[in-house]
């Protein structure tokens, strides 16, 4: 198989996945932590401690993760020639439908987590996927 040439603004790539993280820090953070925490069953206090464990390395290897997932993301957008903003929530939905949607479902179906959390979570999937695919289409 031969995949066709691709055309990677790689800035555009890094600015994705910077404005993604302060995203994920947003709304699991100030906007929305609360109701997270709750969500998930957590306390202050053993948010505190869990927070002590490995933050530095959690928030490295959760970078890497979404720079991973922009720079894939920015593959779906070349591919499917995506250039205004209805196509880029077009691909987002599409690959927030297909995968996360699907398999975020397993948290429910065989972790045992609520259908609250799974709401919470792939709601914030959804959004953050639109942001991701619209720097990456409309950034030329």
């Amino acid at each position: 198989m031969v995949l066709p040439a691709v055309s990677i603004n790689y800035l555009a790539v890094l600015v994705a996945a910077v404005i993604s993280f302060v995203f994920g820090f947003l709304w699991y953070g100030p906007m929305f932590g609360k109701t997270w925490m709750k969500l998930m069953g957590f306390t202050e206090k053993s948010m505190k401690s869990a927070m002590k464990m490995s933050m530095a390395k959690s928030m490295t290897f959760g970078f890497i993760g979404t720079l991973i997932a922009a720079f894939v993301l920015s593959l779906f957008v070349d591919f499917l020639q995506a250039t205004t903003i209805t196509d880029a929530l077009v691909v987002g939905f599409l690959i927030w439908l297909g995968f996360f949607v699907t398999t975020m479902a397993g948290s429910v179906l065989w972790e045992g987590k609520s259908w609250n959390l799974y709401g919470f979570n792939v709601t914030y999937h959804l959004i953050n996927l639109w942001i991701i695919t619209i720097i990456l289409t409309l950034w030329v």
